[in-house]
């Protein structure tokens, strides 16, 4: 008796404990269904293939291993891949089967015979990203739920009976790769795909019609050959004038005509106001001195910083300019190799390059006979004592990270502030996302760096001051630089007074500040931090500019996200490369808990960090664990 249950334990082990690694069992039945259809009710065949319904595609009886042809699993319990190429299929596509594997990447069904149309169910496929039907017998038009597939890097639907329209909407497939689509009947204008980043794109021997859309001179005639009526470049068709804009010729004219005198008459106007200001006597000038020369200059005017500006005004001048009366008695040079020596008449009588200049101060490149370059920040109005001033960057001086630039030197008078740094050549992080990039690639795993590197820096400097109330108070793009090795580093860190007031958003918009601030005080002043640094990584998210003629990225973001269109977001060229969008989306989230409009809802700086350290880990096991 003990030995028939001895016997009989295994088995009812097998019975009564749940399988593991393994695919839904409603999924083996649907994936069983879908070859059916495509094997027209010949059971021998895929049966032969291993398709059964008894057996998993995930999981043999040998070193666990996948026994359904054509099926590849990726060492998981899930259908991530189904090649069926040159097996003689001879039924129809019935989307809504293989769709319920919800983890399928890749399909191909290439050199069948397969008939009939393809279904819009096809939409419900929403992590393919690769799919291949071509040199079949498909048939009618490709469904409007296509575009759904926002994932999709690779279409293949050449060689068979497709007819209609494509639908307009495939422009919005953000990140495809390739399209093919030669060898059909498809109608119709060629919608306005994103050619800046396609590789690859062939829709010859169709029935399109109009004018090619601007291909950025990367497709030749050759991928649209054989449709009569295309044309425009790189066919040698033109395409004829606008109809339509013949009938409306003389409206037109007239409405250019009239944009011109009023063109004209604002032009008269400003040079009546310049001639009139010029004739005023000029106010408040100061000496300046300019290749060796002493001239006179206006004082400076204000204006709204902006780093893409930067480098308007190249004159050389000194720092002299800024403040008559100035004393070396008021400037401390604080313990740094950079300015070992340096005494205040030579920083004011080097030459300077101004770089930026805004309401609350300018910022100078200073450059030196022994080659040293400084970078000088002056700010205005800060109503600070000088002993506080210089309390508050001894502290900031005392608190050293490898990735926050500390000031070298600085200088305080009741009108004038100087704080110097050491200048860095390679620019900042706004000028990497938005401006050249003179050859670098800045890539998703650049990115995620930059978020983990300031996340971390930042929390350090959050917990060694956060007595002395003093955060940031100014975080954002242009206040993030690389040094000589591209390591980025946070710059001017603590010339904001923590109370939330005006100042401590020196060229934000109202609504920036009302968005961040939320509230009073020094802890607030470390929540605005935070917020932040969150639009940051909104920027590297997205490589949009954070307000630009209206646009506010935060806003835009939130209304993506809430419209459930999140791969939206994310910048194209992260798509192309083939990011991980559960990573992008995983710091896209981390992101939004940080600009919050409650500050008192925001995460720790601290508790941001680990997240983001959380997906950076992910992302390196990702790539070692990569065949």
């Amino acid at each position: 008796m003990d030995r028939i249950l001895i016997w009989m334990l295994p088995i009812l082990m097998f019975f009564i404990l749940p399988k593991s690694n393994s695919e839904d069992e409603n999924v083996i039945e649907a994936l069983v269904q879908f070859m059916e259809k495509l094997s027209a009710g010949n059971s021998q065949n895929y049966q032969n293939w291993g398709w059964d319904r008894n057996s998993d595609p995930c999981v043999g009886n040998v070193n666990f291993v996948g026994t359904w042809k054509g099926v590849d699993c990726k060492k998981s319990q899930n259908v991530k891949k189904i090649v069926l190429d040159n097996f003689n299929l001879t039924g129809t596509f019935e989307a809504a089967f293989v769709c319920t594997a919800k983890f399928l990447v890749f399909l191909s069904l290439k050199e069948n015979n397969i008939s009939g149309f393809m279904p819009k169910e096809i939409g419900n496929c929403g992590r393919l990203r690769h799919l291949y039907v071509k040199g079949n017998r498909f048939a009618g038009d490709i469904p409007d739920t296509f575009p759904q597939l926002r994932k999709l890097k690779s279409i293949d639907i050449s060689d068979n009976n497709f007819s209609g329209e494509l639908p307009a909407d495939m422009s919005r497939i953000s990140g495809l790769l390739t399209f093919f689509a030669e060898n059909n009947q498809l109608s119709g204008e060629i919608p306005d795909f994103d050619f800046s980043y396609l590789k690859d794109f062939n829709v010859a021997n169709n029935n399109f019609s109009g004018p090619i859309p601007d291909v950025k001179g990367k497709f030749g005639a050759d991928s649209f050959s054989g449709n009569p009526e295309l044309c425009g470049k790189p066919l040698s068709k033109a395409c004829p004038p606008s109809k339509k804009g013949s009938k409306h010729s003389s409206t037109d004219r007239f409405l250019i005509y009239s944009g011109y005198i009023i063109l004209a008459v604002v032009v008269l106007l400003l040079l009546a106001l310049y001639l009139f200001k010029k004739n005023k006597p000029k106010e408040e000038t100061a000496k300046v001195v300019k290749k060796g020369r002493v001239a006179n200059a206006s004082k400076e005017h204000s204006s709204t910083p902006s780093e893409s500006k930067t480098g308007g005004n190249r004159s050389e001048y000194s720092i002299a300019s800024v403040e008559a009366g100035m004393t070396s008695s008021s400037l401390v040079v604080l313990p740094s190799p950079v300015v070992n020596g340096l005494k205040f008449e030579d920083l004011l009588r080097a030459p300077a390059e101004l770089l930026g200049r805004g309401k609350h101060g300018s910022l100078y490149k200073v450059m030196f006979d022994n080659a040293t370059i400084l970078a000088v920040k002056r700010i205005k109005d800060w109503d600070i004592s000088a002993a506080d001033f210089k309390r508050r960057m001894e502290m900031i001086d005392q608190v050293r990270h490898p990735r926050v630039l500390p000031p070298v030197a600085f200088y305080c008078s009741k009108q004038e502030k100087l704080l110097v740094y050491e200048y860095q050549q390679n620019g900042s992080l706004f000028k990497l996302l938005h401006g050249s990039q003179n050859g670098r690639v800045f890539d998703w795993g650049s990115r995620l760096n930059v978020a983990a590197s300031i996340a971390e820096s930042l929390a350090f400097m959050h917990e060694q001051l956060q007595e002395g109330g003093i955060a940031h108070g100014n975080l954002k793009s242009t206040n993030i630089l690389f040094n000589k090795n591209m390591e980025p580093c946070i710059s001017e860190y603590g010339l904001i007074v923590a109370q939330g007031q005006d100042q401590s958003f020196l060229s934000q918009s109202d609504s920036f500040k009302s968005n961040a601030l939320g509230g009073d005080g020094a802890y607030s002043t470390f929540k605005v931090d935070v917020y932040g640094f969150g639009v940051v990584l909104l920027e590297l998210l997205t490589g949009k500019l954070v307000e630009n003629n209206g646009f506010d990225l935060a806003s835009w973001v939130h209304s993506v996200v809430r419209e459930e269109w999140t791969a939206e977001v994310f910048d194209r060229a992260l798509i192309a490369e083939g990011a991980s969008e559960e990573r992008m989306v995983n710091l896209l989230q981390v992101a939004l808990k940080c600009i919050n409009p409650s500050p008192n809802e925001r995460p720790a700086i601290n508790q941001i960090s680990a997240m983001i350290n959380t997906i950076k880990e992910d992302e390196e096991r990702s790539i070692i664990s990569e065949p």
